[in-house]
């Protein structure tokens, strides 16, 4: 077997004197879609932020591309990921497409604008999310869903292996949701990796190649998506009972009992 993009070994993160994450150790292999799911406050986001660089482990070791990403140098990490953070802020009235092309500073040269291949990857990410007709729109006047598929166009058009996303499916309707996640796997089949932090146990039922459960801190599960989720520990993470059908087509669902 390769080696992961992504090895927490043993991890320890919190904050100041409140422990967030205890322990958890957990490989991310190229080519697959994880989902970390977990109820609130478990430490998913958390962890995504480890794996971003964003924050660095008290305790135990996290690599990603083979070394710790909080040591790096933030362009040329932001060539190998892109992070999708749960909430994004924007003061500036910048349009969508605008918004876009900010995921291509790493590929650009000092104060130098956008090239035509800047221009073509912004415009595809953007088809893909289905959010071209918003192009010329301000960010800031976007619904929410509007602006979260927007903010998804801009970690596709980043071009980075690793795509890291908190929460992608917030505030967007069903179609959307099944939309977005729809592109995510067919990147993920083209080759790109992705972790997606998820409440939604179907939308991870259906896309997810494994799941990592996450609770008050640690690794509960982990492995293909319906076998942890069929566990009594995904039930006892979540306090309720967890039921897994299928629609005539296949297609799993998961409901509480």
């Amino acid at each position: 077997m390769s080696q992961p993009l992504v090895k927490a070994t043993d991890v320890h993160v919190g904050y100041g004197p409140v422990p967030v994450l205890r322990g958890v150790s957990l490989e991310v292999q190229a080519g697959e879609l994880l989902f970390l799911c977990g109820p609130n406050g478990a430490g998913k986001t958390t962890f995504l932020k480890l794996m971003a660089g964003l924050l660095g482990a008290s305790q135990g070791r996290i690599e990603v591309f083979g070394a710790d990403p909080s040591q790096g140098e933030r362009r040329q990490l932001a060539r190998k990921l892109s992070y999708l953070p749960q909430s994004y802020r924007m003061s500036f009235p910048f349009t969508a497409l605008e918004i876009v092309l900010m995921g291509r500073y790493a590929h650009q040269r000092g104060l130098a604008l956008e090239s035509q291949d800047d221009r073509q990857a912004a415009r595809d990410a953007m088809r893909a999310c289905e959010v071209d007709d918003l192009r010329d729109r301000r960010f800031d006047q976007l619904s929410g869903g509007e602006a979260r598929r927007v903010l998804l166009a801009q970690a596709l058009c980043q071009g980075a292996e690793l795509l890291l996303l908190d929460e992608p499916t917030a505030a967007l309707d069903p179609a959307h949701a099944i939309s977005v996640l729809s592109v995510l796997r067919a990147a993920v089949s083209a080759g790109k990796t992705a972790v997606v932090v998820s409440h939604d146990l179907n939308l991870a039922a259906r896309f997810a190649d494994r799941i990592a459960l996450i609770d008050d801190g640690a690794l509960a599960a982990q492995g293909p998506s319906l076998e942890v989720l069929a566990k009594r520990a995904a039930s006892e993470v979540f306090g309720v009972e967890l039921l897994i059908g299928h629609h005539d087509e296949g297609t799993p669902f998961v409901v509480p009992r």
